[in-house]
């Protein structure tokens, strides 16, 4: 497999991880974390439906420095987003990303690791590419798990009043207990990681070349790879159409 920037690395198609017992819990048990949390509600894989032992077998499969997972998540218009496991040794992470093969570089989402950077996806942006697969391309199709695959580079103050109970169908639709799914669902929207962000289009000139288009989001969080700069950089006006078109974003 061949990413723009990764063309070093080891990586392999990780989809078929998601049928294996215990992988939700492994991917996202972190972003269930408060501090806050007392002994008896401290997150665990059997919220998920899952036991200690499966979920430790998912992470290290998630985690094999020798095989890098990449998870496709194929949208609209050729585009695919991806999460990648980036397992240096003792220096792993998790980047997420949109990529095009017209495009140079891959556009970057959010980065969770020592030194994170995001929130990189809008509700609005995350439940598109969620339910607008391209069924031609290799990845992952099915809306939930697309859903739940991108939730942690999620970071919205303006989230609906539906938003817990999407992510709750989410969960229950990958095996969490419907019991648990709704406490998940609260978690996984009030992520740990960075505050929620606003998204607005931009309303600046252009600068160092680059196109401005407003049908592209911007965001306002500290962190973000989305601050004041375009999603995709160094791509044209037709490509920024195709992409805010792909994201549900334009036109209004």
């Amino acid at each position: 497999m061949l990413i723009v920037g990764y063309e070093e690395d080891q990586l392999v198609a990780g989809e078929a991880l998601l049928d294996t017992p215990g992988f939700w819990a492994s991917y996202l048990i972190w972003l269930c974390d408060s501090d806050g949390d007392e002994d008896d509600d401290h997150p665990s894989p059997e919220w998920f439906g899952a036991t200690d032992e499966e979920a430790d077998a998912a992470y290290e499969a998630l985690s094999d420095e020798s095989r890098w997972p990449v998870f496709r998540i194929p949208f609209h218009g050729g585009h695919t987003a991806v999460v990648l496991e980036r397992n240096f040794p003792e220096d792993g992470g998790t980047e997420y990303a949109i990529v095009h093969p017209e495009w140079g570089r891959p556009g970057f989402l959010a980065t969770i690791d020592g030194h994170q950077a995001g929130p990189g996806l809008s509700w609005r942006e995350l439940v598109y590419i969620a339910e607008n697969p391209d069924a031609a391309a290799a990845g992952i199709q099915d809306p939930q798990q697309r859903l739940l695959m991108l939730i942690p580079a999620l970071g919205d103050v303006e989230l609906p009043d539906e938003a817990a109970a999407v992510v709750g169908r989410a969960l229950v639709s990958v095996g969490c207990p419907a019991e648990s799914a709704s406490r998940i669902a609260l978690r996984l929207l009030d992520s740990p990681m960075w505050k929620p962000a606003r998204w607005t289009r931009p309303d600046r000139p252009a600068a160092d070349g680059e196109p401005v288009f407003a049908g592209i989001l911007e965001c306002d969080g500290q962190l973000s790879p989305r601050r004041g700069v375009q999603l995709a950089q160094g791509i044209t006006r037709e490509q920024c159409d195709r992409l805010a078109r792909a994201l549900g974003t334009w036109p209004v």
